[in-house]
């Protein structure tokens, strides 16, 4: 028996006091050309580091967020998929609920250092722009909305909802 190999990774919703989602927009290189996804901060747990740990730094070096106390964990979601994380069968994400006033975000990394992580750029979003987005770049996760909405309405979950690619 084959045992799969996953990324861990800790990632932030920010949310702001209108209930505005912080997404860090990733270009990724493609055969095709280049793939423009929406996601939330955060990034991969190193070794002998845990979750929280590994989500304070990615947040102190995306964008500059110290947090206060240690956050809800909200959402896991597990994606078992060839060439999702480089070197891995896929990921296990760990989703934390940031509550914080509106900021611009500029972390510890330089432009170069988050180039290299694909991270081109930032925005605040509504639920509402979330949900009527007819572009062609992606979120992730894919349907974003909809966890998002009962976050929003309902509060931190009693046990993280699990979510789909």
């Amino acid at each position: 028996m084959s045992t799969v190999n996953l990324r861990r990774s800790a990632r932030a919703v920010v949310l702001n006091e209108d209930d505005r989602v912080l997404l860090l927009r990733l270009g990724i290189p493609d055969p095709a050309g280049m793939i423009f996804v929406w996601i939330t901060p955060g990034g991969g747990v190193e070794d002998g580091e845990t979750p929280l740990a590994a989500l304070r730094r990615e947040l102190r070096e995306e964008i500059g967020l110290t947090l206060d106390a240690d956050p809800p964990q909200v959402w896991c979601q597990e994606i078992v998929a060839a060439g999702h994380a480089p070197g891995h069968d896929g990921a296990l994400n760990d989703y934390f609920l940031v509550r914080t006033a509106s900021f611009t975000p500029r972390g510890a990394m330089s432009d170069e250092e988050l180039a290299a992580e694909h991270v081109i750029g930032w925005r605040w979003w509504s639920l509402s722009e979330i949900r009527e987005y007819l572009g062609s770049e992606l979120f992730s996760p894919r349907d974003l909305a909809t966890p998002l909405a009962a976050l929003i309405a309902d509060g931190v979950p009693t046990q993280p909802v699990a979510l789909g690619l």
